[in-house]
């Protein structure tokens, strides 16, 4: 047994740190133009019709946690332009030729598209979101719905 049981030098972690009601959340040190995709690159590959090619450069510089409003729904405008031009019958091709972290992103791309529905958008977004689940699983539904980070 210990000789002073007073001493507490031994508590040099501060675990008060750890507590929820101390959580800071990141701020956002970049400049939100200086981030995310390239409006012109991706509209003359929408042009020249490749549109998954534009998919993946969109879903490649996706501004993650950005708290502009503006630069938010300018991702989403132009990330439904991207969905919408890429037919039914390309999905699938398109989905396979991305990687994990792309298909979560796309998967937040799909729920925020359908918090703000277009004319037709629903029905289109519901046949990406089934071919996104055949391929990424449950799991890229549950990293999309507990990520902090919103597009």
């Amino acid at each position: 047994m210990a000789k002073n049981t007073s001493s507490n030098v031994f508590r040099t972690l501060d675990v008060d740190q750890y507590n929820e009601d101390n959580y800071k959340e990141d701020n956002d040190s970049t400049d939100p133009a200086a981030l995310g995709p390239n409006d012109t690159l991706i509209t003359s590959l929408l042009a020249a019709n490749k549109p998954v090619e534009a998919l993946t450069h969109l879903l490649s510089g996706a501004t993650l946690g950005i708290k502009d409003q503006a630069a938010r729904t300018t991702s989403l405008t132009l990330a439904m332009r991207v969905l919408m031009a890429i037919k039914v019958s390309q999905i699938d091709d398109a989905v396979a030729q991305l990687d994990n972290e792309s298909r979560d992103v796309l998967m937040k791309f799909i729920y925020r598209g359908f918090e703000v529905p277009n004319e037709g958008s629903s029905a289109h977004l519901l046949v990406w979101h089934e071919k996104v689940f055949t391929v990424a699983g449950v799991g890229s539904i549950v990293r999309v719905l507990t990520d902090k980070k919103r597009v």
